[in-house]
């Protein structure tokens, strides 16, 4: 019987230098002979990121077997001492593994609850296995169940939703006092880390232009370059007051750079049209007084502080329903495995064949628009039950032949599953559209 095994570090288990240690990027299970002909492994996915290193694999092997030759091989890849990746490791089988893995999937297990970069890490990974061909039935029916969790748990609760970075924060702030940002111009008072991420959040909520201004031109082109804006230098930082109507400043500077009583004269220069400051600076760029002026609305470090702490709180809160989720979804894909044996899968073709062919039988009798007797309801039943065996005979005696001619027929048996849709499950006629012709 095949066995699901996961193995990986994360940030939790493990410091950064032992991270970067036994990261795994370019690692290729058949290359490295992870999986190979008579090996333990049958099938595996390795997921590297800054925050964790993981092997998912499949194997019909004892445990020890499996364990032995993942930890030597991920190890002797890194060259590095197999001990401590023993310390620094964690282990899940069966249920355990597919119950991580979905929660790792939904960013319940990230270092920013509800980030969404894992997701698209993990359909990396996944891509990247499907082309290196060392994926089978199991890892690839276990992967997109993870994408469809993901997405489940993305939809019915807020786990996701609500800024939980300063930057992000900040934008998010400004859609709230000018909703659509396509009509609104920014300007990035320096040029550093938390400028650029702000940029980016910027742009990603359609903000129609960008502006960046430094102390120094250079690094103010460099960063507006990549993001088709516009430099100054931070001597010009007054005159263009005059046509934006968002600001986001995190200079180095040691003390003011924008004052109360600059800007009284800069709004009536504006016709005191609003404008947004976000001061994320230690020291403050901004004069706390601004605040006071009509139409100013300036929020500095401590503010967005208190919204991200408030949206962490209700994203820990939506965890809880989104566990239980992964839950209900664990529970789905044990049956599913369980219908990988043969048997399950006859009995579930035939009570799909018997229903089928009750419900026709029905609809038959409706359509008569009179009883009929006992004799003929009986005749018209064996003939829909007929119908339905010899329809299922030839499938059913292809599975059996190949179990016996092979050890693993999981495949064959999945695709019956799938054909049929024994499962229940809900396929939108758009589904496979993406599907290369």
């Amino acid at each position: 019987m095949q066995k699901i095994y996961l193995f990986g570090l994360n940030h939790r288990t493990a410091s950064v230098e032992v991270r970067e240690k036994f990261a795994l990027t370019n690692f290729n299970p058949l290359k490295e002979g992870l999986i190979s002909q008579d090996g333990p492994i049958t099938e595996a996915l390795v997921l590297s990121t800054c925050n964790r290193v993981e092997i998912l694999c499949v194997g019909s092997a004892a445990q020890e077997d499996v364990e032995n030759k993942v930890l030597n091989t991920w190890a002797g890849f890194c060259a590095a001492d197999i001990n401590l990746l023993k310390k620094n490791m964690y282990f899940y089988q069966d249920l355990g593994a597919v119950e991580h893995l979905f929660t790792v999937a939904s960013s319940l297990d990230s270092m920013v609850l509800g980030e969404p970069q894992i997701l698209g890490q993990l359909k990396d990974a996944y891509r990247k296995a499907v082309k290196e061909q060392t994926v089978k039935v199991i890892i690839n029916r276990l992967l997109h169940k993870s994408f469809s969790v993901a997405k489940r748990v993305c939809t019915e609760t807020a786990v996701a939703a609500n800024a939980v970075s300063i930057s992000y924060a900040a934008v998010e702030l400004a859609k709230r006092i000018f909703g659509d940002l396509s009509k609104h111009r920014a300007m990035l008072v320096g040029a550093g880390e938390m400028a650029e991420l702000a940029a980016i959040h910027l742009l990603n909520s359609g903000v129609q232009e960008i502006l960046v201004v430094n102390r120094t031109l250079e690094r103010a082109q460099e960063l507006a370059c990549k993001f088709q804006g516009k430099a100054a230098c931070l001597d010009d930082l007054q005159d263009n007051l005059l046509t934006v109507d968002i600001v986001i400043s995190s200079t180095g500077a040691p003390s003011t750079i924008i004052q109360a009583r600059d800007l009284k004269k800069i709004l009536k220069k504006r016709k005191h049209r609003p404008i947004f400051f976000i001061d994320i600076a230690v020291p403050r760029d901004i004069d706390p007084d601004v605040n006071l002026l009509d139409n100013v609305y300036l929020y500095d470090i401590d503010d967005l502080k208190e919204v991200v702490e408030e949206n962490l709180a209700n994203r820990k809160a939506e965890a809880e329903k989104a566990r239980m989720i992964i839950k209900q979804e664990v529970d789905k894909f044990a049956q599913w495995l369980k219908s990988l044996d043969l048997n399950p899968t006859i009995v579930d073709l035939l009570a799909k064949g018997e229903t089928i062919a009750q419900r026709e039988l029905k609809r038959t009798l409706r359509g008569l628009k009179q009883d009929v007797d006992e004799k003929t309801y009986l005749a018209m039943e064996t003939l829909a039950q007929s119908l339905v065996k010899k329809l299922y005979h030839e499938p059913i005696m292809f599975l059996k032949r190949r179990t016996r001619e092979e050890e693993n027929a999981q495949k064959f048996i999945d695709l019956t599953r799938r054909m049929f849709n024994l499962d229940n499950e809900h396929i939108p006629e758009n589904a496979h559209k993406d599907r290369k012709r």
